[in-house]
C-alpha cells in the first residue's frame, strides 16, 4: 500500500528573544551545576552526601539536554496528520475533524504555561489564554504562529512560512476555513 506523501516545512527561525532566553538559561543552568559540583562534600564519612551532591549537580545539565531534545525543527503535513519534527524523533498529532486554521501573530499573547517549556530552545507544552482557551504549542517564533482548531483541542505551531503551511493544510482538508473569526 502506498503511503500518502507528507509536505515538509521548516520551523520559524528563532527570534532574538528565544536566543537570549536560551543562552541565559543555559548559562544559569551551567553556573548552578558548577556551583553545586564545587559544594559537594568530599571524603566524608557519609558517602550519601557525595552521591546526593553529584545527583543535584548533574540535574541542571540534564534539564538543558532534555529541552534541547524537544526543540522543534520542522513540521510535516499530510492527510489527516501533522508531525512535529524534533531533534531525534517526531511527534504525531492527528488532525481529524479540523475545520479551521489561521495565522495569528498574537495567538500566544498573555498565555499562561500550564505544563511545558516556556523558552529554553523552543516554546512547547500546554498553555492557556483568554482567546484560545487551553492549547498545545510547538513554537519557535510566536509571531509566526498558526492556530489549528480541532474538535476537542487547539494546536499552535510556528512554521517559517505560515501561508504555505496553511495552503498545504487546505489541500489536505478541502473546505478548511483559513481566516480567524
Amino acid at each position: 500500500m502506498k503511503q500518502a506523501s507528507m509536505q515538509q516545512f521548516r520551523a520559524a527561525p528563532w527570534p532574538t528573544s528565544l536566543k537570549v532566553i536560551s543562552l541565559v538559561a543555559t548559562a544559569v543552568l551551567a553556573g548552578v551545576s558548577w556551583a553545586a559540583f564545587r559544594a559537594i562534600p568530599r571524603g566524608t564519612r557519609v558517602p550519601f552526601a557525595e552521591t546526593f551532591g553529584t545527583v543535584v549537580a548533574a540535574t541542571f545539565p540534564l534539564i538543558a539536554v532534555v529541552a534541547l531534545l524537544f526543540v522543534v525543527t520542522g513540521y510535516e503535513v499530510g492527510p489527516g496528520e501533522l508531525r512535529i519534527q524534533r531533534l531525534l524523533w517526531s511527534t504525531r498529532v492527528g488532525l481529524d475533524g479540523m475545520a479551521r486554521a489561521w495565522a495569528d501573530p498574537k495567538a500566544m499573547t498573555c498565555s499562561i504555561r500550564i505544563w511545558g517549556n516556556g523558552g529554553l530552545f523552543s516554546i512547547t507544552g500546554y498553555f492557556q489564554n483568554k482567546t484560545l482557551g487551553r492549547f498545545r504549542a510547538f513554537v519557535t517564533d510566536p509571531k509566526l504562529s498558526v492556530v489549528l482548531a480541532l474538535p476537542r483541542r487547539v494546536i499552535v505551531v510556528s512554521p517559517a512560512e505560515p501561508r504555505a503551511f496553511l495552503q498545504a493544510l487546505s489541500l489536505s482538508f478541502p473546505g478548511l476555513e483559513t481566516a480567524p473569526r
